[in-house]
């Protein structure tokens, strides 16, 4: 059987929508419709308390805007629609204990932000059709959430590696540009949704403490065991990119056609290089593929002798074959192995 699904959503009243699915089922063989089944339900979802969506007043852009520091790089729109979840296996004791603490952080993420992770297409709809349906604001939430965090650990792990190289009177073989670009990359994220939605004054008291808490258990972490703490944000990485791949699955489907429609932000175009006409749907491909770069640069370092004398190999491609560099090309989901590198 193959079964394809139309999905529309009509305004009825505030705060209520009107979810039309539509199931048509068709034989393989005979390419024909045998069954069509029609369903209307009426459904409020849930609100959320974590953001309310920013004012007129917040939207505008300031009086003196400067080029960003890191030139964003150009990224193929072809690769990035290919970019998908992807998981490294868990290898020893380090990749259990990191794996397993990110799945429980995504399991209070998810609570906190009303998210239900999808099982199969039908679960979807199930979910968009009911009271826990992710609405735009919810949505902007989880994505406010995410990218309050999601700057630490480049900062954190740049100024370490900067002081451990004054200490030590030698270069840093190229790790500290690629971690503090990482980290302005994650600030430009928050900044542009910033521009959609502001967080609430009980949100900014939580982030607050959550911010200053992770930074210092990351700054620990970093100075006794590099390789983990980049395994961890690889992990890390893997489920940012599920949740902007859930976000741009719901737009293709007709899901949230009130988030697809909002207006880029001028600050995203003038970083990602978008054209007037971008859609918050374009935005998100370049969300997504920039989360799934660190994926694979942390993942890559993890590997990597980076407390010894390897070079950074994503601050220099060397050679022409399937080797790192700063774009989607010979994308590495999972992280390159040590033996792969020119190192």
């Amino acid at each position: 059987m193959l079964q394809s699904i139309t999905l529309r959503n009509s305004l009825v009243r505030p705060k209520q929508s009107l979810l039309l699915v539509r199931y048509i089922t068709t034989t393989t063989a005979k390419k024909t419709a045998s069954e069509i089944h029609t369903v209307e339900k009426q459904v409020e979802p849930k609100g959320t308390i974590l953001v309310r969506l920013s004012n007129e007043e917040e939207r505008k852009e300031g009086a003196f805007l400067t080029k960003p520091v890191f030139e964003h790089p150009t990224f193929d729109k072809e690769e990035m629609k290919s970019v998908k979840y992807e998981h490294r296996p868990v290898k020893g004791l380090r990749d259990w204990i990191t794996f397993h603490f990110v799945k429980n952080l995504r399991g209070t993420f998810d609570w906190f932000t009303g998210y239900q992770e999808i099982r199969n297409e039908e679960h979807r709809l199930q979910i968009a059709n009911s009271a826990d349906k992710m609405t735009k604001e919810k949505w902007l939430a989880r994505f406010v959430v995410l990218e309050s965090v999601a700057g630490i650990p480049g900062s954190v792990a740049g100024f370490l590696r900067h002081m451990r190289a004054m200490r030590m009177f030698r270069r840093d073989m190229g790790f500290i540009d690629t971690l503090y670009d990482e980290a302005f990359n994650e600030r430009m994220h928050l900044l542009t949704f910033l521009k959609i939605a502001r967080p609430t004054v009980w949100t900014r008291i939580m982030l607050w403490f959550g911010q200053g808490i992770f930074a210092n258990l990351f700054f620990i972490t970093y100075v006794l065991s590099p390789r983990t703490c980049h395994r961890f944000v690889g992990y890390l990485e893997e489920e940012a990119v599920s949740t902007y791949t859930r976000c741009i699955e719901d737009m293709e489907r007709g899901l949230c056609p009130d988030l697809e429609t909002e207006p880029v932000p001028q600050i995203a175009k003038d970083y990602w290089k978008l054209n007037d006409n971008a859609t918050m749907y374009d935005l998100l491909q370049y969300i997504r593929a920039d989360e799934a770069k660190h994926r694979e640069v942390n993942h890559t370092f993890a590997n990597l002798n980076i407390e010894g004398t390897d070079r950074n190999p994503f601050a220099l491609q060397v050679g022409d074959g399937p080797q790192p560099n700063h774009t989607l090309h010979y994308h590495h989901a999972k992280g390159w192995e040590r033996n792969d590198i020119k190192v």
